[in-house]
C-alpha cells in the first residue's frame, strides 16, 4: 500500500481495532472513529472469548426456521425473536428463511472454516507481538451434552461436518470428558471435544491492541457519531460526523450492529439484526476449569478467564437496545446446575448481568469487501457470534483489499452487495 494512503475506520469495536492494526502495518495513515469514549463497552467485551474454528455451521442452518418458530413463543429460549412490526426484521426473516438450506450450509461451512482458522493463526501472532498479555489459552473446547440424545445429535451433526472439513472433533463418553476437566464434577452423558479451539480474555485483548495501535500512530476519534457522507463520482469524499467532515482515501465500515444505520444517505442496503447476548462473570467461582465449555442443549458458553468464570449465551432479536430481560438471564442461571451439580443459583447472587449486541446477517456470513457503488468504501461487519474469532482475518482481508492484493480467503459469498 502506498505510504501516503489514508483510511478512516468507522467503528471502534473488536473488528475496527484489528482493521486499524493491519492497515497501519501496511503503512496506511489510520483514523478510527468511535461514537463512544475510550472506556466504551462493545459486544466482544462481555463475550465468551471463544476462538472457535469448530463453529462451522452458520446460524441459518437446515431446520433452524422451525426450531426458531418454536423458540419464538418462549422468551426464555436460546433463540428468541421479540414479536414486533418492523419491515427490516420481516425482510431479514425472509432472507434468513431462504438461507436455511443444505445447499447454503454446504457452501458456507468451508468459508466459515477458513475465516476461523485464519483468525486463530493470527491470534497466535498477535499474542507473540503483545507479549502474551491477553491470556490466550489453546486447550480446545468441550461441547458438553447432558443427554445421550444430545450427544448423538452432536456426533452426527456438528462433529461429523467439522471432521469432514478437516476440523478435528472427538466424541467422548462421560468418563473421558471428566478426565479432561478433573477440577469439577460434571453431570453429562459425554461431550464433543474440539482440540483446535482456544479462548482469551476479551478486555485484555482490547487493551493490548489499543496500546499497540497508539504506538503505531493510529489516531483515535472518540465520542464522535457518524451521521452522513459526502460522495461524488462513485467515491466517498468525506464522512460527516459530530466532529466535522473527515476526509480520507479509503473508508471501512466496521460499526457492528450500527453499520446499516451508518449507511444513511448512500442508498445502500445491508440486511442485519442486532442479536443480543447476555453474560454473567463470577469473580470467585467454586472450581477452576482449564478449557472453554459449551452446555450444548442450553446453548450456554462457559469460559475461564484468569481467576474468573464467565457464563454467556442466548440470541435475542429485539432491536438496538441494551435492555436486560430478567427471564433471559434466569435461563442462563437455571441451566448451570444441570451440568455442574456443585453449582447453585445462589452462586450468581449479586452478579450484574451484561448484555451486548452482535451484528447478525441473514445467511450467517459476515460482510467483507468493497461496495459496488462506492469504490473506496469497504465493509467489515456482520460477524454475529464469531466477531472475536474472525476479527484478525477480517482485518487482514481489509488490508489486502485496500492494497489491491488477492485476498487470503475467497470473498465471493461475503460480498456486501449480495442483497443489493
Amino acid at each position: 500500500m502506498h505510504q501516503s494512503k489514508s483510511a478512516i475506520i468507522c467503528g471502534g469495536g473488536i473488528v475496527g481495532l484489528v482493521c486499524a492494526y493491519y492497515l497501519a502495518r501496511e503503512g496506511c495513515r489510520v483514523t478510527l472513529v468511535e461514537r463512544e469514549g475510550e472506556d466504551r463497552d462493545h459486544c466482544a467485551l462481555g463475550s465468551a472469548g471463544y476462538i472457535s474454528p469448530s463453529h462451522v455451521i452458520p446460524l441459518s442452518s437446515p431446520g433452524m426456521v422451525w426450531q426458531g418458530l418454536k423458540w419464538m413463543m418462549n422468551p426464555r429460549s436460546p433463540f428468541y425473536i421479540k414479536p414486533r412490526f418492523d419491515s427490516d426484521l420481516m425482510r431479514w426473516g425472509w432472507l434468513f428463511w431462504r438461507a436455511c438450506s443444505h445447499r447454503h450450509l454446504k457452501c458456507a461451512a468451508p468459508i466459515i472454516r477458513d475465516l476461523c482458522l485464519g483468525g486463530r493463526r493470527l491470534f497466535e501472532e498477535l499474542d507473540d507481538i503483545t507479549g502474551d498479555t491477553f491470556e490466550l489459552q489453546k486447550h480446545g473446547l468441550l461441547n458438553l451434552c447432558k443427554t445421550q440424545e444430545g450427544l448423538d445429535h452432536e456426533a452426527h451433526g456438528l462433529a461429523r461436518i467439522a471432521n469432514q472439513l478437516g476440523i478435528e472433533a472427538r466424541v467422548l463418553d462421560a468418563r473421558q470428558t471428566a478426565e479432561l476437566e478433573p477440577g469439577t464434577r460434571l453431570d453429562v452423558a459425554g461431550s464433543v471435544y474440539f482440540p483446535v479451539d482456544a479462548h482469551l480474555t476479551p478486555w485484555r485483548f482490547v487493551n493490548a491492541l489499543t496500546v499497540l495501535l497508539k504506538e503505531m500512530g493510529v489516531r483515535f476519534q472518540w465520542n464522535t457519531t457518524i451521521f452522513g457522507w459526502r460522495a461524488t463520482g462513485g467515491r466517498i469524499a468525506a464522512v460527516q460526523t459530530t466532529a466535522g467532515d473527515l476526509i480520507a482515501d479509503e473508508f471501512v465500515l466496521a460499526g457492528g450492529s450500527w453499520s446499516p444505520a451508518m449507511l444513511t444517505g448512500l442508498g445502500l442496503r445491508l440486511p442485519m439484526q442486532a442479536g443480543k447476548g447476555y453474560s454473567l462473570t463470577l469473580p470467585k467461582p467454586r472450581f477452576k476449569l482449564t478449557r472453554a465449555l459449551m452446555l450444548t442443549e442450553r446453548r450456554i458458553a462457559v469460559t475461564p478467564m484468569g481467576d474468573t468464570l464467565r457464563f454467556g449465551g442466548t440470541m435475542e432479536l429485539s432491536g438496538i437496545n441494551h435492555d436486560i430481560r430478567p427471564e433471559r438471564v434466569r435461563q442462563i442461571i437455571e441451566s448451570v446446575p444441570h451440568y455442574f451439580p456443585e453449582f447453585t443459583e445462589a452462586d450468581f447472587a449479586g452478579i450484574k448481568p451484561w448484555a451486548g449486541l452482535r451484528p447478525v446477517s441473514p445467511d450467517g456470513l459476515p460482510y467483507i469487501g468493497r461496495f459496488n457503488h462506492y469504490g473506496n468504501l469497504t465493509a467489515a461487519c456482520g460477524h454475529a457470534m464469531l466477531g472475536l474469532t474472525m476479527a484478525p482475518i477480517t482485518g487482514l482481508l481489509v488490508a489486502e483489499i485496500l492494497a489491491g492484493r488477492k485476498p487470503s480467503v475467497d470473498l465471493t459469498l461475503l460480498s456486501p452487495n449480495r442483497y443489493a
